[in-house]
């Protein structure tokens, strides 16, 4: 079950970077090898910090998939590379969209999956970016609900 984490701790934050870096690894193969460590930064230290965090649990109360919130934009999602193709995803873009008014997300266009994803989710894209906001060649697609 999706829930808000209201005010995460240090050692959460970190957790919540693991998963990430792990859910990376397993989706975005189109990422130079140097690329993570710069993103790992920028998720921990700014993207995480400035988010609205909902997280949904495994059975250990570990995290098993995370979204971040920003106004009315999904600005994150990812899910451990064990727990995909369970259901994670689509319950937390659910109750994103349902209890947080999330209407907008922006999806790495290499990553086909999730442009997949989205695009099942009710998902189209309105806009396009050929460089990531960091100014590297990884085109974004600007989706809307």
């Amino acid at each position: 079950m999706a829930e808000r984490l209201a005010s995460p701790t240090a050692h959460e934050l970190d957790a919540l970077t693991d998963l990430w870096e792990k859910s990376v690894r397993a989706t975005h193969d189109f990422l130079a090898p140097e690329d993570i460590p710069f993103f790992r930064r920028m998720v921990r230290e700014e993207a995480l910090p400035a988010a609205e965090l909902h997280v949904v649990r495994d059975s250990e109360n570990h995290f098993a998939a995370f979204a971040g919130v920003e106004a009315d934009r999904l600005e994150m999602l990812f899910v451990a590379p064990t727990a995909r193709g369970k259901g994670l995803g689509r319950e937390l873009v659910e109750h994103v969209t349902t209890h947080c008014g999330v209407r907008r997300v922006d999806v790495n266009e290499q990553n086909t999956q999730a442009a997949g994803f989205y695009a099942r989710m009710g998902f189209r894209i309105v806009s396009r970016d050929t460089l990531d906001p960091s100014g590297r060649p990884y085109p974004i697609l600007h989706l809307e609900r």
